[in-house]
């Protein structure tokens, strides 16, 4: 059973990082209350240190009892890491250290991570050493990246060069691999300088996936694509996933704006993706809820049982936001992302007394395929998987969103 309290050497740094941002306590304050004047990002971050010391507990849903590599941790914390990049508090860079170095050994092999299992999804954590890298220059986090990097040089493709979402998943393609894979592969691209044909690679994958999802009526993108049309899931004919839902597009905005950020100067592949970022995101803008939130299959919203989400939310006004800070989408899209962001606070967002913020209307968890219980891509599949508050789906993204959006 996970600890509920927090061990005090994690209370003393958390007190610590109050006083780094100018919070002053008195003695009706709380030790570990989180400071309500702060921006939402700096609130969001604090809150998840105080709900989970540490950081591989962070979904305590999962029942885990040691520390585990996932693209979870990557999102959450990798926003975690943005936080003090911006606004500085040792803790915060602490709080992602610690997580990483509980799961890369003294000769830069992450724990339990096996290449041969080419899972797309386990190279997101590895956008965590970057900045660990660049700070610390420690050989570790680098064998570490190359490793990664190997598995995308290794990692099977579709007949057209699609990478494959995992060895278990053969022949499929999922939006949410765009952000697992070719962003961490934007990002090893830009640092290293590997040659523009490595680009050519990163821009040939969101090409290919969106000829393949795209939905010509609406403009938005189906979850997945299996090219050898076996799965349970795929229509027979075009071998696509039978709806539309907000995280997995999430994932893919996410990703292209992350790309988009990496990409060389002058490099033809730029057009192309800034092309289905403004399609993507005019499919969005025609979508979204009054309240500035998308629902969780997003082309049903009368359907019973659909229900507004936030992570999908978050990722939508991350996306947004960071496409007009980066010159590739029109203003209006800020207005989108503020409309969004405002929806999420007045929605979906709740502050305990001691100011710990929690977000709600989050996905746990959804997929397609798999074993013991085989997902089928329905509607009734999709509004099944439970509702997790505070999951960090949620949390990563709607730092990310503060951040980009100055909140």
């Amino acid at each position: 059973m996970l600890k509920r309290y927090i061990p005090l050497p994690t209370l003393l740094i958390f007190i610590a990082h109050l006083c780094s941002l100018g919070v002053k306590l008195n003695a009706d304050t709380p030790a570990n209350a989180v400071a309500t004047d702060q921006p939402w990002s700096i609130r969001m971050a604090e809150s998840l240190m105080k709900r989970s010391p540490e950081a591989w507990a962070m979904r305590p849903h999962k029942g885990l009892s040691e520390p585990k590599w996932g693209y979870t941790y990557g999102l959450a914390l990798g926003a975690v890491e943005a936080v003090h990049q911006k606004h500085g508090g040792d803790p915060l860079h602490s709080y992602v250290k610690t997580y990483v170095d509980q799961l890369i050994d003294e000769n830069g092999a992450i724990k339990d991570y096996h290449i041969w299992d080419f899972n797309i999804d386990s190279v997101n954590a590895g956008k965590l050493l970057f900045d660990l890298y660049e700070r610390y220059d420690d050989p570790r986090y680098l064998k570490a990246m190359q490793d990664l990097r190997t598995q995308l040089k290794w990692q099977p493709t579709t007949s057209e060069g699609g990478y494959w979402h995992k060895r278990y998943y053969p022949w499929q393609m999922w939006l949410d691999g765009l952000y697992m894979g070719a962003a961490y592969q934007a990002r090893y691209a830009a640092t290293f300088g590997e040659p523009a044909e490595a680009f050519d690679q990163i821009v040939k994958q969101f090409v290919l996936i969106e000829s393949k999802v795209r939905d010509p009526e609406t403009g938005l993108l189906y979850h997945a694509w299996d090219e050898s049309k076996l799965q349970l899931w795929a229509d027979p004919e075009t071998g696509l996933s039978p709806h539309f839902w907000s995280r997995a597009m999430g994932w893919y905005a996410m990703a292209l704006v992350d790309t988009l950020e990496q990409m060389p100067e002058g490099h033809h592949g730029i057009a192309k993706l800034e092309a289905i970022l403004k399609r993507l995101m005019q499919a969005l803008e025609a979508h979204q809820d009054d309240s500035g939130l998308w629902y969780q299959v997003v082309d049903l919203p009368e359907a019973k049982g659909n229900y507004l989400e936030a992570s999908g939310t978050c990722m939508f006004a991350y996306a947004a936001a960071k496409g007009v800070r980066l010159g590739y989408l029109a203003n209006s899209y800020q207005q989108l992302a503020e409309k969004a962001f405002d929806g999420v606070l007045a929605e979906l967002i709740t502050v305990d007394e001691d100011g710990e913020v929690h977000l709600d209307g989050v996905c746990g968890s959804a997929g397609l395929g798999g074993t013991p219980h085989y997902r089928d891509g329905s509607f009734a599949y999709y509004i099944s998987e439970p509702i997790v508050r505070d999951d960090a789906h949620g949390v990563g993204p709607f730092i990310l969103a503060a951040l980009e959006l100055g909140r």
